[in-house]
């Protein structure tokens, strides 16, 4: 049977203190008990169903993981303050001082800034390749290699990982795969293909209403409780702990994932398709010149499409930056980082969410000075955003009349 992690969630049932249809927000950062022993035994975590301290864990919190391993297909989930909250209490707590990890080249510049920069204070070393050759990725593997890390469809380039490969490298070698998912929520199912950690910026499509930075860590119960644990848990002792009124509000909005994500797809679509006619160079999982299209076709899930994220090239920077104004002024989005939004985000990702990525290794994976990376909004009428968008295509000169 095909995985429907939308079913998952809905199938979730929670009641408020007082019968409520949502659940009630635990307001309250420290819990007591009604033994000094209780309290004793959950220190030592051994005493399930009792709340210690709001750092360690909350009902609201746990009410929200709970829901994403049921969509992720985890036994369990720890939510987080932020996405490189989960990032980076990750590979903190699987890697000691002395450990390596593959990553693919093209990550979140902030996953690629703590990789090449932080975690080496800590003794962890790196090594960057092109996740889509399963081949580069196993000769990247070293003794003393621990993770494999890559994004299921990577930020800027949207290239797209065969999980299924890395997997079975990961296990030949012993190593854990780490999948961050923020691009393709519902649409891939990581752990199904392989994967042991899946991770999530939450304040992107999952919450959709950039009103809210957050994370998840999906995974095994052994590997949630060791991140919690009160001596050497890595999202405990490092302390990136998600608000309770924030986590009862993403709860919320994931209700609704499987809808927007559905638009998102279609309108992303579209535009793609449009873009690719007037002659750009366009980038969108969903085309069939996509290199990784036949890749996403064999993981994705049914009905949640190939997401809301494209990317075009229209040659320069200085033309990139004219075209994003006009169309943040004729009301088609926002000159904005970031993604999930219910409006269209742009941004040229070599100057913005990418920018701690030297220009040399940039232009290497071909991170190209012209490149757009467009988050594609909930729009009804995507055909006349659509024309909207051409019409400044045409105003700043990246776009000819005659090929219209």
């Amino acid at each position: 049977m095909k995985y429907k992690p939308a079913d998952r969630i809905q199938d979730l049932q929670y009641f408020g203190e007082f019968g409520g249809v949502n659940p009630s927000i635990s307001d309250s950062s420290t819990y007591t008990f009604l033994s000094a022993k209780t309290m004793f035994d959950t220190f030592e975590g051994n005493a399930e169903g009792c709340y210690l301290y709001s750092r360690h864990s909350s009902p609201s919190n746990l009410y929200l993981g709970e829901a994403l391993a049921a969509m992720e297909g985890t036994e369990t989930a720890n939510v987080t303050a932020s996405g490189m909250g989960a990032i980076t209490a990750t590979l903190m707590q699987l890697c000691n001082a002395g450990d390596h990890i593959v990553c693919s080249r093209t990550v979140y510049g902030g996953t690629y800034a703590f990789l090449k920069n932080l975690a080496p204070k800590f003794g962890i070393a790196t090594t960057f390749v092109d996740i889509t050759k399963p081949e580069m990725v196993e000769a990247a593997v070293q003794k003393n290699t621990k993770v494999i890390y890559c994004e299921s469809v990577s930020n800027p380039l949207l290239e797209i990982a065969d999980l299924e490969s890395l997997s079975r490298i990961s296990k030949v070698h012993g190593l854990k795969l780490v999948i961050d998912n923020t691009f393709s929520p519902l649409s891939i199912t990581p752990q199904k293909l392989g994967a042991d950690v899946v991770i999530h910026s939450l304040t992107k499509f999952i919450n959709g209403s950039s009103d809210t930075v957050s994370g998840v860590i999906c995974g095994t119960k052994e590997f949630i409780n060791d991140l919690r644990n009160v001596n050497d848990g890595a999202a405990m002792l490092l302390g990136p702990t998600m608000d309770s009124f924030r986590a009862a509000s993403i709860l919320k909005n994931l209700r609704t994932l499987h809808i927007r994500m559905k638009q998102h797809s279609h309108n992303a679509m579209f535009l793609a398709k449009k873009f690719q006619e007037d002659g750009f160079k366009t980038v969108y999982p969903g085309l069939e010149s996509h290199p990784g299209h036949d890749t996403f076709r064999k993981m994705m899930n049914e009905s949640y499409g190939f997401g809301g994220m494209l990317t075009i090239d229209v040659g320069s920077l200085d033309k990139a930056n004219e075209l994003m104004e006009l169309m943040q002024e004729k009301n088609l989005g926002y000159l904005a980082v970031s993604l999930g939004f219910y409006k269209t985000l742009f941004s040229a990702p070599g100057t913005s969410t990418s920018s701690e990525i030297p220009i040399e290794e940039q232009n290497e994976m071909g991170l190209s000075d012209g490149l757009i990376r467009f988050s594609i909004g909930l729009d009804n009428d995507i055909a006349r955003t659509y024309e909207m968008m051409k019409e400044c295509m045409i105003k700043v000169g990246v776009l000819d009349t005659e090929m219209v």
